[in-house]
């Protein structure tokens, strides 16, 4: 019979060996998935936010664009105008116009799409009927969320040298 001192290694304990070092070596432990997946989540959640931001923000300054070039449509209209019926067709409202008016004038901008803003309207006021006539033009109009926002431009107006 063999003394149990020199059996050596048998096959059993070897496998049982290489099961225990592949155990602690292998994979991630439940705590460690979870903090992992927290930091991405959070990570996740502030470009979610940064998206919307901007996205908001896109949308607030291509209506300002708009805005823009609506006022500057009425401004040049106001220029082509003949100078001595000037004062009465600003007096007159001839360039106060509703979300309507803008969308049958079809002024053009944003690629050659007729747009109005949500709302619109534009003002015109005289604000010295001398010669040269200050004239201010006001575009307002609802942004997103229903804010209401409004841009102002201002010229002078000369008669024209005879």
């Amino acid at each position: 019979m063999k003394s149990p001192l020199n059996r050596g290694f048998t096959p059993l304990e070897n496998k049982s060996r290489q099961r225990t070092r592949l155990s602690s070596l292998t994979g991630f432990t439940l705590p460690e998935l979870l903090l992992a997946a927290s930091i991405l989540a959070f990570a996740l959640s502030g470009l979610l936010l940064l998206f919307v931001n901007n996205s908001l923000l896109n949308s607030a300054n291509r209506n300002l664009g708009i805005a823009v070039d609506h006022a500057q449509y009425c401004l040049e209209e106001i220029r082509e105008k003949e100078f001595s019926g000037l004062i009465d067709s600003i007096n007159n409202g001839n360039w106060t116009w509703s979300t309507d008016d803008i969308r049958d004038k079809h002024i053009s901008s944003l690629n050659g799409q007729y747009v109005a803003l949500v709302n619109e309207t534009i003002t015109t006021v005289l604000l010295n009927a001398t010669d040269p006539i200050d004239v201010r033009v006001t575009v307002a109009w609802d942004d997103r969320g229903g804010k209401n926002r409004s841009l102002t431009l201002r010229t002078l107006v000369a008669g024209k040298i005879k």
